[in-house]
């Protein structure tokens, strides 16, 4: 075999090995983006803080297990109101809420994922059975499994600034 018909063997057989490797590794690459459950890190990532995370409103659903129900049901005196959710409940402190009002940790304010703005709210600390009235604000909490983020001071109010979260029982009291 001539030195020309070598060298160009040698350079076909160099483009097949290329072309083999780019194909090899683009395929990794993809099985690998397939597997990353990107949702379940930005959940996991946010913790308490809620500046980290921007999230859209159709997520909120999946995170939110118990909305409350807007389903009326009679109460001891006859009167219809809404039924009550429970969960757990964190608070927050942020810049700007939802609602386009600027967020001030002394009122009693909540976000919650559904809820109109304006909605007033009694969270309940089903340990201690304290209370608090808040008015939703803002959206949220992007956290698994938390029902209802309240401001600093509704957090004083119930006694679970030491705690961080506790179990609750919201009932909407309009």
């Amino acid at each position: 075999m001539s030195r020309i018909a070598r060298a160009e063997t040698a350079r076909i057989s160099f483009a097949t090995s290329c072309r083999l490797l780019l194909a090899v590794a683009g395929a990794a690459s993809l099985a690998a983006c397939a597997q990353s459950p990107v949702g379940r890190q930005k959940a996991d990532l946010a913790g308490v803080s809620r500046q980290a995370v921007v999230e859209r409103p159709h997520r909120v659903a999946a995170l939110h297990p118990r909305p409350i129900s807007r389903a009326r049901v009679p109460d001891a005196t006859g009167e219809a109101k809404q039924a009550a959710s429970h969960g757990i409940a964190s608070f927050y402190s942020d810049t700007e809420t939802a609602s386009g009002e600027r967020f001030d940790k002394n009122e009693l304010t909540a976000a919650h994922p559904t809820l109109p703005f304006g909605t007033k709210l009694r969270v309940t600390d089903t340990n201690s059975g304290r209370f608090v009235t808040v008015r939703v604000n803002d959206r949220g909490p992007y956290v698994r499994g938390r029902v209802v983020d309240i401001s600093p001071s509704a957090a004083e109010a119930l006694g679970m600034v030491d705690k961080g979260i506790t179990n609750v029982r919201l009932e909407v009291v309009q």
